[in-house]
């Protein structure tokens, strides 16, 4: 998709963010892109959360935090539970100080992730133009099995509006903005789905980690192949007996590989010498030296692994996992397993091939040459300039 080629010397941008980690990395790439072309940025969420993220000079207009509470539905439930439970309850909690931070930024364009319904509503109400980021591709491609769940769905936008106060516009999907939706995936991922329009798909929006921790490289063995293992940001209650399956299957291949399990201390105890627990590691440094991850699915972590070739098994749980893992099988480049019922042999068997079968890496690596294609971070902010200064797409 071409982007107009309008000059604009320098553009204000307000960035609201959902306090959740695998969607806060693609907007703090943007942000970082959009500042290294001159733009003013801002932030909009909790401080706590973003001030490490964007630094000590990054101006950020405080929401306060709402917290992700675990989860216990899977399947279709679970969408009905992220709404109610989190979505709504977060963007009633949010609605004014971003309704205020619209007002007192004044900027060019409001760029709001997908659930931060808020941002949409205050810069709609503010007559500012504004874009989604979907870090996630749940709602580009949500799951077919209800027939009246987008129905449910457009019924909590409604309420949205009532929220804000504002009468609600019906040619308005809060979730899409009608002038630019920006989607960290590529169509080698999600095939010829109908997209919104003036949807941009830019591949993995990745940049700058300011937190990342330093690594026990001391410990790696350049011998032996590595995994990473990734539970995700809000499994870590679930993940226990999947991990102790995992494990088990790596066992039988202790010989040749090393295991780096990003998860809690307590999760793996008293670990083998073949395998590294760590609760944080920098995974843009780790990604280009593995031949394989482990993880359930999240669009975070397969974007990452995929912009750098590495060949993935999956083991999805709920929501948007299972529609990017089965992309991944579908795009050849990795396996799909059962979290609750995958047995260690069956888990190493999909560890072996995706180690030992060419076919997997090589898919993985045409996955990233389109990633490379689309443009990560630095397309997003050429579109987002783009509709600063009035271009169309």
């Amino acid at each position: 998709m071409s982007i107009c080629v309008t000059i604009v010397d320098m553009a204000r941008f307000l960035l609201v963010i959902v306090p959740v980690t695998a969607r806060l990395w693609p907007a703090v790439a943007i942000g970082d892109a959009l500042a290294a072309r001159g733009h003013e940025v801002a932030w909009c969420g909790p401080e706590s959360d973003l001030r490490p993220l964007v630094g000590p000079d990054a101006t950020i207009y405080p929401t306060g935090k709402r917290s992700y509470h675990e989860f216990h539905e899977v399947g279709v439930a679970a969408v009905r539970e992220l709404w109610d439970e989190y979505v709504m309850p977060l963007n009633r909690f949010i609605h004014d100080p971003v309704d205020r931070a619209v007002a007192e930024c004044q900027p060019d364009v409001v760029l709001a992730d997908q659930y931060a319904l808020a941002g949409a509503l205050a810069a709609y109400k503010h007559g500012v133009r504004w874009a989604s980021l979907c870090s996630g591709v749940l709602e580009l491609t949500p799951p077919s099995e209800d027939p009246g769940l987008q129905d449910w769905v457009r019924s909590k936008l409604a309420q949205a509006w009532e929220t804000a106060g504002l009468p609600a516009d019906d040619s308005l999907d809060l979730r899409f903005s009608p002038y630019l939706t920006i989607a960290t995936t590529s169509q080698a991922l999600t095939g010829t789905v109908p997209m919104p329009e003036h949807c941009v798909l830019v591949g993995a929006a990745l940049g700058s980690r300011r937190t990342d921790p330093s690594f026990s490289w001391e410990w790696w063995d350049p011998g032996r192949r590595h995994v990473l293992i990734t539970a995700g940001t809000l499994s870590a209650h679930l993940v226990r007996g999947f991990v102790a399956r995992t494990m088990t299957a790596l066992e039988l291949m202790a010989d040749q590989v090393q295991a780096v399990l990003n998860a809690a201390a307590d999760t793996v105890p008293d670990p083998p010498a073949h395998v590294l627990v760590a609760p944080r590691v920098p995974m843009l440094d780790l990604m280009p030296r593995l031949d394989a991850v482990i993880c359930l699915a999240g669009q975070s972590t397969v974007n990452e692994a995929l912009v750098h070739g590495v060949p993935l098994v999956v083991a999805p749980i709920r929501l948007g996992e299972l529609a990017v893992a089965e992309q991944v099988t579908r795009a050849g480049a990795g396996i799909s397993v059962s979290f609750s019922e995958a047995t260690p042999a069956q888990l190493a068997a999909a560890v072996t091939a995706v180690l030992d079968e060419p076919g997997y890496r090589g898919s993985a690596r045409r996955v990233g040459e389109e990633f490379a294609a689309a443009g990560g971070a630095g397309a997003a902010a050429a579109h987002l300039v783009a509709l600063a200064a009035g271009g169309q797409r």
